[in-house]
């Protein structure tokens, strides 16, 4: 079976990406993640003290904390990177340097196996159950597609239902309304009972007159 287009774009794109990280090194590509990762938790959590000093300037609500959190993560990005930098530099410079770019090396081929494996998947989503034959008759479609099915596997059952509740913080409120009117109904009960009390006390006022 010759290889197919799919196969050529794995191997080309692996290589691209193992010879990249090897020449920035292990350490500098993890630390790089690492920075993104504490950038957007930077975001996450410390958007709320941005936010009363970007409201005044912007009506949407939804606006406002976005760009208050593009703030905080791109303060937070340009901080962490000149550490992780630095850091990384020292390593490479160091006796490890070498065995960090041994590591870069298989680190980048992995990375780039896994990029094209997501990609594939969004690719399936998109063609259906007929992909073109370039897809079909790929040498590496099977471990492409097995990496995929690994993938959806740890995503959870709801996870966009659990995006758009974190996304929506009127949620919770709209959810308690009901609650609020529950001592409303409770006191028209109340009120009737009252009322049917009073209609007990009638007769027996007649029967005393």
């Amino acid at each position: 079976m010759p290889i197919t287009l799919l196969d050529g774009i794995l191997i080309g794109f692996t290589l691209v990406s193992a010879m990249l990280a090897m020449v920035r090194g292990f350490s500098r590509e993890v630390l790089s993640v690492a920075s993104w990762v504490a950038a957007a938790a930077a975001a996450y959590f410390f958007y709320p003290a941005i936010l009363p000093y970007v409201s005044p300037h912007i009506d949407n609500a939804k606006i406002a904390m976005g760009v208050s959190a593009a703030i905080v993560f791109f303060v937070a990005l340009i901080v962490v990177t000149v550490i992780t930098m630095k850091l990384a530099d020292f390593i490479i410079d160091s006796r490890i340097g070498a065995l960090d770019r041994t590591l870069g090396f298989l680190y980048g081929a992995a990375r780039g196996i896994l990029v094209v494996a997501v990609a594939l998947m969004f690719f399936n989503w998109l063609v259906g159950d007929n992909p073109p034959v370039w897809v079909k008759e790929a040498k590496s479609r099977p471990l492409l597609e097995n990496i995929g099915t690994r993938i959806e596997a740890m995503l959870p059952a709801d996870a966009e239902n659990s995006i758009l509740k974190h996304l929506k913080p009127g949620t919770g409120p709209d959810n308690a309304a009901p609650d609020s009117t529950a001592p409303d109904n409770g006191g028209g009960n109340d009120d009737d009972n009252n009322g049917g009390g009073g209609n007990d006390t009638a007769p027996s006022g007649q029967t005393n007159g």
